[in-house]
C-alpha cells in the first residue's frame, strides 16, 4: 500500500490489520464505486470526501438525495468554511445562477454547444430529439452566445424564435456567416405552419424549466454565481444538493448535467497552466449516470494530465449506457464493489479473478466490498476490505457553513426576478429600436 493519499479502508487477513489507501497520484486513474442500496457506499464517499477537506483539497460533491452533502456541510473544519460553495436549487429566496451559455474561450463555447445538445439528448427520449432539433437548438445558442460579455440564457432560447425583435438584436453580435444564413434566408422562407409546428415542438422541450420558476430563476441569470475554474485551482468545495424529492428529477438531472459539464470544461482549460501548477481537485458523482453523457469518456481519459480525479458512483450495471459503461470499464483504474445482483457479479467476476467468484460478490455483508486498484500505475491484485464508520456531523456547524455560503453567493430572489424582467423588456425594446427606420422614428 502506498504510504499517502486517502485512505478507503481496512483490510484483516491472518489477524493482520491493513489500511488500504488509494495513492495521491493514482487517484488522478478515478474510482468506480458500485453497490445495491444500503450496503455503504455513502460511508465510504463520506469518509474520502472528510479526508480531502482536512487535507486541503478541492472537492466537487455531486449528490442526487441531499443527505451525503448535508451530513459534510457538519464535518467542514472552520477553518475551511470560507471555501465552502452550497448549491441547493430548492433555496428559491436565494437562488445562484448557473449558465451554461457563459464562456470565456472559442474552445469553450464549443464545447459548451456540443456538450448542451448531448444534455438535451440525455433528458429526453432518442425518438424525441431529431437532426432538425439539434440543428435549430445549435444555431440559437450560438446566437445567444455571440455576446461574450452578455451571454444569452437558456431560458431565452424559446424566445428568440418566438420573438423577431429579440433575434434581431441579438443577431447583431454575430459574425458567423453560417449562423446569419440561418436566420436570414433558412427561418425567413419556412412557412407559417411549419415554423409553428417546429416551434411548438422545440418550445415544449426547453418550456417546462423556463416555466418553472425555481428553474428559471437559476437558470436564467446571464452569470453564474461562482467560477468552476476559480473554483479548481483555488481549491474550494463545492457542494451540490440536488435532491430529486425537492427540486425534480428531470431538474435535477439537467442542473447536475450543467454543473458537471461546467467543471468539465474548466479542467480542460487548465491546458494554459504548466502542469506542475495544477493543483488536484477531486470530484464525487453519487448516482453519477444522471449526471454524465457520452463526453465522459473524454474527461475519464484525459483528466489526468488536468490533475482531477473522479470518483463516480452508482446502483448497478444496467443504469448505464452501453457507451457510459464502456467508456467507464476502459478508463478506470481502480474497482469497489459492494454487494451486487447476480447480473452484476456475472459481469464483475472478470475484473476480480482468480481471487474472487461470483458468490463472493452477491454475499458481501453490508460495509465490506471488494477492491481492485491501482498502486503506483500497476494493477494490483484484488482484496477484501471494511469500511470505517463514518464521523459524526455537527448539525450547528453545518447551519453556519450553509448560511455563510448563501449569503456570499446566493442572490436576493427579487433582485433576480427583476432583472429576468428586465432582460426580457430591454432586448425587445432596444431591437424594435434598432430595426425602425429614420422616418418611423420621427414618427
Amino acid at each position: 500500500m502506498p504510504q499517502g493519499g486517502v485512505i478507503l479502508g481496512r483490510n484483516i487477513f491472518r489477524g493482520v490489520e491493513t489500511q488500504a489507501r488509494s495513492g495521491t497520484n493514482d487517484r488522478c486513474r478515478h474510482l468506480y464505486v458500485v453497490g445495491q442500496t444500503g450496503v455503504g457506499k455513502s460511508a465510504l464517499l463520506r469518509e474520502m470526501i472528510r479526508q480531502d477537506i482536512e487535507a486541503g483539497h478541492g472537492v466537487g460533491v455531486v449528490d442526487p438525495h441531499g443527505d451525503l452533502v448535508e451530513s459534510i456541510l457538519g464535518i467542514v473544519p472552520s477553518t475551511r468554511a470560507k471555501d465552502v460553495i452550497y448549491f441547493d436549487p430548492g433555496d428559491v429566496e436565494r437562488p445562484m445562477g448557473l449558465n451554461m451559455l457563459e464562456y470565456k474561450t472559442e474552445e469553450q463555447k464549443d464545447f459548451a454547444v456540443q456538450e448542451m445538445v448531448r444534455i438535451w439528448e440525455k433528458l429526453f427520449p432518442p425518438e424525441m430529439i431529431g437532426p432538425m432539433f439539434e440543428h435549430n437548438m445549435r444555431n440559437a445558442m450560438l446566437t445567444l452566445m455571440a455576446d461574450k460579455d452578455d451571454p444569452g440564457t437558456i431560458v431565452e432560447i424559446p424566445r428568440i424564435f418566438t420573438d423577431d425583435a429579440f433575434a434581431k438584436y441579438r443577431l447583431q453580435k454575430v459574425t458567423d456567416p453560417l449562423v446569419r444564413d440561418f436566420w436570414e434566408k433558412e427561418m425567413a422562407k419556412t412557412t407559417a405552419q411549419t415554423r409553428s409546428e417546429m416551434l411548438g415542438y422545440l418550445i415544449s422541450k426547453v418550456g417546462r424549466f423556463v416555466e418553472n420558476s425555481m428553474m428559471r430563476n437559476i437558470i436564467g441569470q446571464p452569470h453564474s454565481a461562482f467560477d468552476f475554474r476559480d473554483v479548481m485551482d483555488n481549491q474550494k468545495i463545492l457542494l451540490l444538493n440536488l435532491s430529486k424529492g425537492r427540486v425534480g428529477e428531470v431538474n435535477s438531472s439537467l442542473l447536475g448535467l450543467v454543473a458537471v459539464s461546467k467543471l468539465q470544461m474548466a479542467a480542460m482549460s487548465r491546458g494554459d497552466l504548466p502542469e506542475d501548477q495544477r493543483k488536484d481537485f477531486y470530484l464525487y458523482l453519487d448516482e453519477f449516470q444522471n449526471f454524465t453523457t457520452e463526453s465522459i469518456a473524454t474527461i475519464l481519459s484525459e483528466a489526468r494530465k488536468y490533475r482531477l480525479g473522479m470518483i463516480i458512483a452508482h446502483q448497478f450495471i444496467g443504469q448505464l449506457s452501453e457507451q457510459i459503461r464502456d467508456a467507464v470499464f476502459g478508463n478506470v483504474g481502480s474497482l469497489v464493489s459492494f454487494r451486487v445482483g447476480a447480473n452484476d457479479a456475472e459481469f464483475l467476476v472478470k475484473q476480480f479473478e482468480p481471487v474472487f467468484n461470483q458468490q463472493d460478490l452477491i454475499n458481501l455483508d453490508n460495509f465490506n466490498c471488494c477492491v481492485k486498484l491501482i498502486i503506483n500505475n500497476q494493477t494490483a491484485l484484488p482484496f477484501s476490505m471494511g469500511t470505517y464508520p463514518p464521523v459524526k456531523s455537527n448539525l450547528e456547524s453545518a447551519g453556519m457553513v450553509k448560511q455563510l455560503s448563501r449569503a456570499r453567493f446566493g442572490r436576493d430572489r427579487a433582485e433576480v426576478e427583476q432583472e429576468i424582467i428586465k432582460r426580457a423588456n430591454f432586448g425587445a425594446g432596444v431591437a424594435s429600436e434598432q430595426v425602425m427606420t429614420p422616418g418611423e422614428r420621427n414618427l
